[in-house]
């Protein structure tokens, strides 16, 4: 039996109540922890499991999961416009999700991944959002310190509040900026654009100029290539 496997029936007895999934692939561990109990898994981990380190926290968002808008079933992968219609919101402005694309669940999800430098081991834990309205979640700032900038990125990113974090703000975008630009029914191209106004003698914003379109792939064909050669 392997050490992550080792790790995994470990993880299983300690957390019986706490996991609602774990699942080991491709050589990495990971975990889905009930919201409810997540701060206390998260302490058991660094204490008990050695997970001292925290190297990363994602947002994820499901909306429109497994909806592309590429034809790569069907086209070949040796011709050109290979783009479809697009089925996902995001790149254009969408109302409505397409029937088949409605993901089943919690649409908003936090992904924390774990480092035991005395262990040697890697983990992932995940937590579903129970409200997609308001995406919530405890913050493990107290648990790993270097979680503060993580939360912060997520919330302005993706709209999810980490509950008990000490100064929630945005990070990146402006301050003025409507909407978190990483949710996936956020237009690629944006809503607003920047520009200086010479007689105003400031910054102004104004609608995003941009034209949405689908980017088609150039796929070099070797039948092309061939007859150069030739």
């Amino acid at each position: 039996m392997s050490e992550l496997e080792q790790l995994s029936e470990r993880l299983q007895a300690t957390f019986s109540e706490a996991i609602e999934k774990i699942e080991l692939a491709l050589g990495e561990l990971a975990i889905v922890v009930k919201p409810e109990h997540m701060l206390t898994t998260c302490l058991s981990l660094r204490d008990d499991f050695g997970f001292e380190e925290l190297i990363d926290i994602a947002g994820v968002d499901y909306l429109h999961y497994g909806a592309t808008e590429w034809a790569t079933d069907e086209a070949s992968s040796e011709g050109f416009s290979r783009g479809v219609q697009p089925e996902a919101s995001g790149r254009f402005t969408f109302h409505d999700a397409p029937g088949e694309y409605k993901h089943e669940g919690p649409r908003f999800a936090v992904a924390y991944q774990l480092l035991s430098i005395a262990n040697n081991q890697r983990l992932r834990v995940k937590i579903f959002c129970p409200d997609d309205n308001l995406p919530v979640v405890d913050s493990v700032v107290d648990v790993w310190n270097g979680a503060n900038w993580f939360e912060r990125e997520a919330f302005d990113l993706f709209g999810i509040i980490f509950k008990g974090h000490p100064d929630l703000r945005r990070l990146l975008t402006d301050y003025g900026f409507v909407g978190h630009p990483f949710r996936k029914d956020f237009p690629l191209i944006g809503n607003v654009e920047m520009r200086y106004d010479p007689e105003q003698k400031r910054v102004i914003y104004q609608p995003v100029s941009i034209e949405p379109r689908v980017l088609v792939p150039r796929v070099i064909r070797e039948q092309a290539e061939e007859k150069n050669d030739a």
